[in-house]
């Protein structure tokens, strides 16, 4: 076990993780379980690094099992779980918000009347009515009210405020031969660019941006992104147009969306389907991805990055005779550092949105490892 990762350990099954968003000052992650079994788990867990600790909080998901976890920016308290429910011999994906309570910690002598926490709230979400496949709830940079459901082809706004769902992009039956067949959306996220009005979605091989103020409307997309389905994606939040994707032949792959015909940056480190890829929100040349051969690998994309722009801007100021505040060094690209302490099938890996230096990966068997980037690769870039 690498003396920089800690393990905390589930009693069921999970596949889904996200951080603590909302929370701006300790090292916080969700994860949910993903069981057959009737109670299923939500955990908060809070990592102190002086301590080498991890304490946790437990809520029960009586909803059913979770597939996919997102926290909101904008809330602490505020998380979406999409699940499965059975009706009948029928399997359909829903959602719900879950609020936590104001106040986690209990008044002095009263005791827990369960093992669990209770809820503050939990709001069901009205998603039958465009499909019965929710792949994920997405909640907006930067307006607190505004949602994006993916759920089978179609991708609603929903703007709670108002209470109401808009559908913005609804890819239409195809027919091949006499038989009529759709290719459902896997996954979406909001670009962190283009004024917050595009949303991208992950179908079959491709990825498309849809402008989410006109119906209908594919702004771009990539074609044929992977020779497989395309898993997962984010943004690039310090470099325009930039994002990466990762698929399941293997590849982790960096594009730029003004010349969608071939990526900028692409690796093949992974030897079966990579399930998440994540940029770092500090160092843009750091890229986390989970793959269900067991590992989380840590590659630098320096040459793509924002970093290496910055770093030109400031060899050119410091030539200049100006004085710079700050410099961070630009690495070699490449896989980095290879983290293989998982059992089981790595579906998701995240970074802590408070230390630059941290990051969570959750396998299906429960294993969640906080872990951190080697210090030799962090000295290089901050000295």
């Amino acid at each position: 076990m690498d003396e920089n990762s800690l393990i905390y350990g589930l009693e069921l099954q999970a596949r889904a993780l996200t951080p603590q968003y909302g929370e701006s000052n300790e090292v916080c992650f969700f994860i949910a379980t993903n069981s057959l079994k009737p109670t299923n788990q939500l955990h908060l867990i809070s990592y102190d690094e002086e301590q080498g600790s991890i304490q946790a909080k437990v809520f029960e998901h009586a909803l059913g099992e979770v597939w996919k976890l997102n926290s909101c920016p904008h809330d602490s308290r505020l998380l979406a779980s999409v699940y499965n429910v059975q009706k009948g011999s029928q399997v359909q994906a829903h959602a719900a918000l879950l609020t936590l309570p104001e106040d986690l910690s209990l008044p002095d002598g009263q005791e827990l009347k369960s093992e669990y926490l209770p809820w503050g709230q939990v709001e069901v979400l009205a998603t039958e009515a465009f499909g019965e496949r929710v792949k994920t709830i997405e909640f907006h940079p930067s307006q607190e009210q505004t949602l994006a459901c993916v759920v089978d082809n179609k991708v609603a706004v929903m703007q709670r405020a108002e209470a109401s769902t808009r559908v913005v992009a609804d890819v239409p039956v195809t027919s091949t031969g006499s038989a009529k067949h759709t290719v459902p959306f896997t996954t979406g996220k909001w670009s962190h660019h283009h004024q917050g009005h595009q949303f991208l979605a992950l179908h079959d091989c491709s990825l498309s941006a849809y402008d989410v103020r006109d119906t209908q409307h594919c702004a771009w997309s990539i074609s044929d992104a992977h020779s497989q389905m395309v898993r997962d994606l984010d943004c690039n939040p310090s470099k325009q147009c930039h994002l990466v994707t990762g698929g399941d032949d293997g590849y982790l792959r960096i594009w730029d969306c003004r010349m969608p015909k071939a990526p900028v940056f692409e690796r093949s480190d992974h030897s079966h389907w990579v399930w998440s890829v994540r940029f770092n929100t500090f160092h843009d040349q750091l890229v986390l991805s989970s793959s269900s051969d067991c590992k989380v690998l840590l590659t630098c994309a320096g040459s793509v990055s924002s970093e290496t722009h910055a770093q030109a801007g400031l060899d050119e100021a410091h030539f200049g005779g100006r004085e710079t505040e700050e410099r961070h060094k630009v690495l070699s690209d490449g896989l980095l550092q290879t983290f293989d302490q998982h059992e089981d099938s790595v579906y998701c890996a995240e970074w802590s949105n408070v230390d630059p230096w941290i990051f969570a990966s959750l396998s299906y068997d429960g294993r969640v490892i906080i872990s951190k980037v080697p210090k030799q690769y962090k000295y290089q870039i901050i000295f």
